[in-house]
């Protein structure tokens, strides 16, 4: 009970770590340049400790779920959304440069990108971390499964899913779970055929939603995980854009987009990773969180209203058509697309909630109806 209290601890530490270290971005930035910082706050909403140090109001709010710095010349509405409520002081606005502002948007992708190669530095030189990826082979393939009825062999190595070149067993799984469950064309490499092509519909499970072609890997021997591909940083880094880029694109994809939203999960399932992989291994922890700042400032460019890259936006149209876009439009925007994400957080945060519900509500003894992973395979098989 007491180690399971304290890696919780340790998952709560590591994503704050993650949004504390993009919030200090932005108000470094934002004091370097002079301009007026209010209030540096982890979590939003209702606030439950404050202290003032030096003008500036450091707080902790009521749901752990992101922060922020309220930079009043910057982002008046959006940082008094997040307080809680309240309007914003008008009146105190100064209109500062929009090179400012850029600067300001984009230091806290900068911070994260620090720390993740700040950290895949650390993991290259950690004799006791684990890496290597997983090829695309097959290791064994169960009667009865898609991939069985479709024709699939031990010793297959999968070239293409959907069209899509895949080289590693979790570039594989990626595009199994944006087929959506539809059928789908699998390019092989079988010795003494050359490539085979093949059909698979995807299985979905019961419990955990995921889709599965029901075909095992070969075992992993290293032991590694997923984010945890090569002990060279680049590598590691590219991994990790290479993956969200990949979810990106499925959701502007036709074809892709629903199956693709359906695969994504939120807070519960980051908590979960974090917390799975601390159990597994303190550096499959650490690789996580690597990976977790690399996704967070990929997708705080994105140029979308109340994000950081939204805030580039607006502050390019200014330096390029030397003419700003109204304070009420960028307002009225950065309103409407905050309110969208806080409810596809509470979407994501339930969905999550109830897979892992049912997760832990199998009964004891009760299997799963799929499995990929060749060291899951009973040893009487």
């Amino acid at each position: 009970m007491i180690a399971t209290i304290l890696y919780i601890l340790a998952c709560v530490l590591l994503f704050s770590l993650a949004i504390a270290i993009h919030e200090f971005g932005h108000f470094m930035v934002a004091l370097k340049l002079g301009l007026r910082v209010e209030a540096f706050s982890i979590g939003f909403g209702p606030i439950l400790w404050k202290k003032t140090v030096n003008g500036v109001e450091y707080r902790i709010s009521a749901i752990p779920l992101g922060g922020y710095v309220s930079i009043p010349d910057v982002d008046p509405e959006g940082t008094k959304k997040l307080e809680g409520g309240g309007e914003a002081d008008k009146d105190r606005r100064e209109r500062i440069p929009a090179w400012k502002e850029m600067l300001v948007a984009v230091a806290g992708p900068v911070m994260n990108m620090v720390l993740a190669v700040i950290v895949a530095i650390i993991l290259s030189l950690a004799p006791g971390a684990r890496f290597g990826e997983l090829p695309a082979k097959i290791g064994f393939v169960p009667e009865d499964g898609p991939a069985a009825q479709a024709g699939m062999k031990a010793g297959d190595t999968v070239l293409s899913v959907a069209g899509r070149n895949v080289s590693t067993w979790t570039e594989m799984q990626t595009e199994v779970q944006i087929t959506g469950g539809n059928p789908a064309k699998f390019v092989v490499l079988r010795e003494g055929e050359g490539e085979v092509e093949l059909t698979v519909t995807p299985k979905r499970d019961e419990v955990t939603g995921a889709l599965f072609i029901m075909a095992l890997s070969v075992t992993n021997s290293s032991g590694a995980v997923a984010w945890m591909p090569s002990r060279n940083p680049i590598d590691q880094l590219a991994w990790d854009a290479g993956s969200i880029f990949r979810i990106l694109k499925g959701l502007v994809t036709p074809g892709e987009a629903k199956a693709t939203a359906n695969a994504l999960g939120g807070a519960v399932s980051i908590a979960e990773g974090i917390y799975t992989s601390l159990r597994h291994n303190a550096w499959d922890g650490l690789g996580f969180l690597r990976f977790l700042n690399v996704n967070l400032a990929v997708l705080n460019l994105l140029p979308i209203p109340v994000l950081d890259g939204g805030l580039i936006l607006f502050a390019l149209i200014a330096l390029v058509f030397r003419r700003r876009v109204p304070d009420r439009v960028v307002n009225v925007l950065s309103t409407c697309f905050m309110y969208l994400l806080i409810a596809l957080m509470a979407v994501l945060i339930l969905k999550d909630s109830r897979r892992s519900w049912r997760m832990h509500a199998r009964k004891p003894g009760e299997k799963a109806n799929v499995v990929e992973r060749a060291d899951e395979i009973p040893e009487d098989r």
